[in-house]
């Protein structure tokens, strides 16, 4: 994957195509099989036990910011990521997102607004995430569409004619009662910021480049 940061735009390799979430408008791309379970247990363990000062506590979920947060669309500090987040939303980012989902399968909803601006507050797609799956969102679906998460604790109605990404599932047998179960779920998001702020350097040794 390259980014002109001239234009920031997003050239996908070819490859991908195979991949395309074809029921959503462009683009999105789902991999059921992105990483192996070693692999996904391997990273779950690094997370579970890093440091407490990366911990984020949000209203329904944790959260930890690599290499550093954003302040004014601009991230703090361009340290490098840590050696097991070394792998190939917003006007501070190129627009695309990458997004591997560990643990637990869940369902991601995306929104779009109405003509008066207001939110629409039923989904127009859902997407299945299952564990060790990446999904990819750029274009038309990363800039004019929303996205979110709903707080409970199991999907429902799932079934071929209500999950966007339905034939690309790794087990979509798994789901034939229309229910999934939610467990812990983890996520890894990539996102490449477009500005790196100097002021990193000004506030002592913490924030410092190695």
């Amino acid at each position: 994957m390259t980014m002109d940061a001239q234009s920031s735009q997003v050239n996908l390799p070819p490859s991908l195509e195979a991949s395309r979430v074809t029921a959503l408008p462009p683009a999105a791309y789902y991999i059921a099989d992105f990483i192996s379970e070693e692999e996904e247990e391997a990273i779950l363990h690094k997370v579970e036990t890093a440091p407490k000062a990366r911990w984020r506590q949000l209203t329904h979920r944790r959260l930890q910011t690599w290499p550093s947060d954003l302040v004014k669309d601009t991230l703090l500090d361009a340290r490098p990521l840590p050696d097991w987040l070394e792998q190939p939303d917003g006007a501070a980012y190129f627009p695309v997102v990458c997004t591997v989902s560990l643990g637990s399968s869940l369902c991601l909803n995306l929104y779009k607004s109405r003509e008066d601006g207001a939110l629409d507050p039923e989904p127009v797609w859902r997407i299945l995430q299952e564990p060790r799956s990446l999904l990819i969102t750029t274009a038309d679906l990363y800039t004019e569409y929303l996205h979110g998460i709903e707080p409970i604790s199991a999907d429902v109605d799932i079934s071929e004619q209500t999950i966007a990404n339905w034939n690309l599932l790794r087990s979509p047998s798994l789901y034939r009662d229309g229910l999934n179960q939610r467990q812990t779920r983890t996520s890894l998001t990539y996102r490449d910021v477009l500005k790196v702020s100097k002021l990193g350097n000004k506030l002592g040794p913490m924030f410092r480049r190695p």
